[in-house]
């Protein structure tokens, strides 16, 4: 017997006038083991807020001077930092190593508020863009910020709790040990002996983003009005933006996320993901389980636990991948405040709060856009923005295919999964202005996150490439992902003009080898029900026509051997030497030998296990219909080659 909570948004019609009892479920379940999870208790406070842009614009519409002096407010200390910095250059004075404009710069941001936090936390993740002075500054805003009084954070325990600190913990720090832009956190244990991270939502919180969000939203609406270069939803992309601070402000739809995350990534090896206590989490407080580790831009003190910092951002780019192209649902905040190495190796997500999700046909053309970036396939790289609504449907490709051969040109010679992601994405946003390309509101956190993944990437490893460490993964997925899209992308990849490319098999094999996850099994399974099934008629009969090809060559290499072997050895000069096999049949060859190697040395091929697979393969109706099909392919191919040749001898003879 299981006895677990309802989710929170199932709860609020259950509840009626009972606000303060927990609701529980009992699921049977075919187990010894129970596990007992007690829902949060709900305050007088709304059950959730959401964003809605349309009441804060009419909150806002009546008080015209109170957004007036928050634009004020925002703009003298701007303007006069930017002043400072204008008179430094003046002066001559190197901006680059400056501390004394770098603490400015920090504190200026703090000042400003949770909005602007949010911007500085993206910049200390870009080692690439901001200087080392400044990068060390800005990295404080992730969790160094001033704190607010303990007593309104145990006040807030209190009423979102039902209880003082001292009721319901047995310890608890008597100051905060991390400030962030929307809450502080205190370490803590729970009476039964567990040490916790209690986390306390600042005050007066959605007030001073939901000023900032209007303002940015009433200036965001102007300049896409105005600006006729600007094509992009910026309106819908503050929309997006401000969805996600609203969802990060409620922590029990954070808790949420941080038991949807586990479940669908905490099998990946050494991710770990931090338990939630529901008894002690409300709407403004939080308690997790206590992470001991080191922040991931601390790759000297990881080293001295023995464990490599570079492995661990390996691993976080293999979560993300998953996060970003098989489930959709995604860390949109991963700064270095929020990933640790832990003592024993594992890297460690925290912060749930702001999440997204992708749809799936927007994780399948990011797929195959990856697929056609790294072969150079322009053609079809175009034909994927228009998918993932960068273009619209009716917008004239032509002169876009030479522009993204432009934009990729610096990597002639070498492989495009060696560039980065923020040089692919600097280039690709130059063209944006060129062309009448929009950025879709989805796209934004999406290439926050990855751009931050990759600052964090470059920071341990200069040379650290987050596309090519991802290619091996969306080899994997294209060759044993059954979805049609995929399928697709797949014989678009191998064959043009309806001839089979070796060599991009060669290629997909030997990267999807790489990925942790790849299963030779799965794709022989996969690879004989795709073949036999309708939707893989077009590939079957390729393959066929290439096997073909390649037992025409054999066959015309034996032939030619052994004629040779008869005219020069024997003496039987009577006999012509047959031709061998042409320079097309014989690049064939060496690809089906290659191509073989490499299946040897993939990971889950056992010799010793061979004849039982095929043993399983011949069994299998599905490998018996494929073999019917190609044999009567094979078959046809035979009887029209005889043909022609016949009535080649007979025009010979005449």
């Amino acid at each position: 017997m299981m006895v677990k909570t309802l989710p929170p948004s199932s709860r609020s019609s259950l509840e009626g006038d009972n606000r303060g009892e927990t609701v529980i479920e009992v699921v049977a379940e075919n187990t010894t083991n129970a596990l007992v999870r007690k829902s949060p208790k709900v305050s007088a406070e709304p059950q959730e807020i959401l964003y809605n842009p349309a009441e804060i614009a009419a909150q806002y519409a009546n008080k015209p001077w109170q957004v007036l002096r928050r634009i004020l407010a925002v703009l003298r200390p701007t303007l006069s930092y930017l002043f400072g910095l204008w008179w430094d250059k003046q002066r001559g004075i190197a901006l680059k190593n400056d501390r004394r404009r770098a603490i400015q710069l920090r504190e200026l941001l703090t000042q400003l508020g949770p909005a602007y936090i949010k911007i500085g936390q993206a910049l200390s993740t870009r080692p690439d863009l901001v200087p080392p002075v400044y990068l060390e500054e800005l990295t404080k805003l992730q969790d160094q910020l001033p704190p607010f009084p303990n007593e309104i954070a145990y006040q807030f325990i209190e009423e979102e709790l039902g209880a003082t600190p001292d009721e319901i913990y047995a310890e608890i720090s008597p100051q905060p040990i991390a400030a962030a832009s929307l809450g502080q956190v205190y370490k803590g244990k729970l009476k039964t002996g567990e040490e916790v991270a209690i986390k306390v939502q600042r005050p007066d919180l959605r007030e001073k983003i939901t000023i900032d969000l209007y303002i940015l939203r009433r200036l965001a609406g102007f300049v896409q009005q105005k600006v006729k270069r600007v094509r992009s939803d910026l309106v819908g992309i503050l929309d997006e933006l401000g969805d996600r601070i609203f969802e990060e402000m409620d922590y029990i739809h954070e808790g949420e996320n941080a038991e949807r995350f586990f479940e669908l990534y905490g099998h990946i090896q050494d991710v770990y993901v931090p338990k939630i206590y529901w008894e002690y989490t409300n709407r403004r407080v939080l308690t997790m389980e206590w992470i001991n580790g080191i922040k991931l831009t601390q790759p000297d003190e990881i080293g001295k636990l023995g464990i490599n910092a570079r492995y661990l951002i390996e691993v976080g780019v293999q979560c993300s991948l998953r996060q970003l192209l098989e489930h959709g649902f995604f860390h949109a905040d991963p700064h270095p405040g929020n990933l640790l190495a832990t003592f024993d190796g594992k890297l460690a997500y925290l912060d749930f709060g702001m999440m997204s999700e992708i749809k799936p046909a927007q994780r399948y053309g990011l797929i195959e856009a990856i697929v056609h970036v790294v072969n150079r396939d322009f053609d079809s790289l175009a034909q994927d923005y228009v998918k993932l609504e960068f273009l619209s449907p009716e917008t004239d490709l032509t002169p876009i295919i030479p522009a993204f051969s432009r934009v990729f040109a610096n990597a002639e010679g070498a492989s495009v999964a060696e560039l980065n992601i923020k040089s692919i994405t600097d280039d690709l946003s130059a063209l944006m202005y060129e062309y009448p390309f929009r950025v879709p509101p989805y796209y934004a956190l999406i290439i926050r996150s990855l751009v931050t993944l990759e600052g964090i990437a470059i920071y341990i490893d200069p040379d650290f490439k987050v596309l090519s460490e991802a290619y091996p993964y969306v080899s994997k997925r294209l060759l044993t992902d059954p979805a049609d899209e995929l399928r697709t992308s797949l014989k678009e990849l191998l064959f043009k003009d309806g001839k089979f490319r070796w060599n991009r098999l060669e290629n997909l094999l030997k990267n999807a080898r790489g990925s942790a996850d790849y299963n030779f099994n799965l794709v022989i399974d996969q690879g004989i029900e795709f073949l036999s099934s309708e939707r893989g008629s077009f590939i079957r009969d390729r393959l066929v026509d290439e096997f073909i090809n390649g037992v025409d060559a054999v066959s015309k290499n034996a032939l030619h051997s052994f004629t040779y072997v008869l005219r020069e050895r024997v003496g039987l000069t009577a006999i012509n030497e047959a031709p061998s096999a042409t320079v097309e049949q014989q690049q064939t060859l060496e690809y089906i030998k290659r191509i073989l190697n490499i299946l040897q040395e993939t990971r889950g091929f056992n010799p010793a296990q061979l004849a039982t697979q095929v043993a399983q393969i011949v069994v299998n109706p599905r490998a018996r219909n494929l073999g019917q099909q190609i044999a009567n392919r094979f078959t046809q191919k035979a009887i029209a080659r005889l043909i022609r040749q016949l009535l080649a001898s007979e025009e010979s003879l005449v």
